[in-house]
């Protein structure tokens, strides 16, 4: 079966639910950390993402601007 490509949406939903379990003491003390672990790949995968967004949002209008 093949994964499901991570979207900015799908990392900011699971974010959303670990912190949520996180909050709900729902984890255990051997899950936390693989969990926190995760939270900061996510965050990183989001912060990447924004960045990208904005240099083609500025490239985009440059170009536009230029025309």
């Amino acid at each position: 079966m093949s994964k499901k490509q991570l979207t900015y949406n799908n990392a900011i939903d699971e974010i959303e639910t670990i912190i949520h379990k996180i909050e709900n003491q729902e984890l255990n003390i051997d899950d936390l950390s693989v969990n926190v672990k995760r939270v900061a790949e996510l965050l990183s995968f989001c912060k990447m993402k924004l960045k990208n967004t904005e240099e083609e949002v500025h490239k985009i209008l440059k170009d536009f601007d230029e025309k």
